[in-house]
């Protein structure tokens, strides 16, 4: 029960690994508040938790409904000790498709921008509505949802990895600007993992994820599920700053 008396903010909460967040915390003895925009997903979610457990729609990218996210909680709960920023998309496209001798496509600038914004900004409005009952507290962890490909890059995710890699540089900037006030702030970058979405994928896809994994799997939302819990936990009491590949050895490919 590593988490227990401790209030747990989780976005993204309403499927894959944000789902597997929930019950590994609420398991742990958390109070978890929930967010997603998939208002049905989320409370059948938070449901199956338990009292322990609330559930509110929010969009990320909406900064007076996260503040008025974080301000709920806080009356309800009186401090927040963890925020999971975990929601994310994608919007896959190369910068530009040339195909016999023409342009035949391009990224979007619809694309990039929606991706930015709920994966960069999205990051960037939670931790700003927490930090400060955080710095009253004098303690408080602050998570965010990385990716291997904000490390290594990846083919046809010019979007998605520019949002990631900024993920990455916001939480070193917040490592600095609030460990003086007792708060830590890191990152869980991923790897191919077993989410609704990336089930979706054709089975050929899936065989050439696996084969670039040395573990010789891709990984389960459990496995990041963890790696959150450790990093909320007083086990990690000396880490911040850090980004922590939970890839199984994967080797991006070009």
């Amino acid at each position: 029960m590593r988490m227990q008396g401790r209030v747990v903010l989780i976005t993204g909460a309403a499927a894959g690994i944000g789902r597997a967040t929930a019950e590994r915390f609420a398991a742990e003895g958390a109070a978890v508040a929930l967010a997603d925009i998939d208002d049905a997903a989320g409370r059948a979610v938070c449901a199956t938790l338990g009292g322990a457990a609330r559930f509110e729609r929010l969009d990320v990218t909406d900064a007076s409904a996260v503040q008025a996210w974080v301000d709920g909680v806080l009356a309800h709960h009186q401090r927040i000790d963890v925020l999971i920023n975990n929601a994310g998309i994608v919007r896959d496209g190369q910068l530009v498709r040339y195909r016999d001798g023409a342009v035949a496509g391009v990224l979007s600038e619809p694309d990039f921008d929606r991706v930015v914004s709920v994966n960069l900004k999205g990051t960037f409005l939670c931790a700003r509505a927490v930090a400060p009952a955080m710095i009253r507290q004098r303690a408080g962890v602050i998570l965010n949802a990385a990716s291997v490909v904000g490390l290594d890059g990846n083919f046809g995710q010019t979007n998605y990895v520019a949002s990631k890699a900024g993920v990455i540089g916001m939480t070193r900037v917040w490592a600095r600007e609030l460990g003086r006030h007792g708060v830590r702030v890191n990152a869980v970058a991923p790897g191919f993992t077993a989410t609704e979405m990336v089930q979706q994928m054709p089975e050929k896809v899936l065989q050439g994820m696996t084969a670039r994994t040395p573990l010789g799997r891709i990984g389960q939302p459990r496995d990041i599920a963890n790696a959150y819990l450790f990093l909320a936990s007083d086990e990690a009491a000396f880490i911040t700053g850090a980004t922590l590949r939970v890839d199984g050895g994967l080797v991006v490919g070009t």
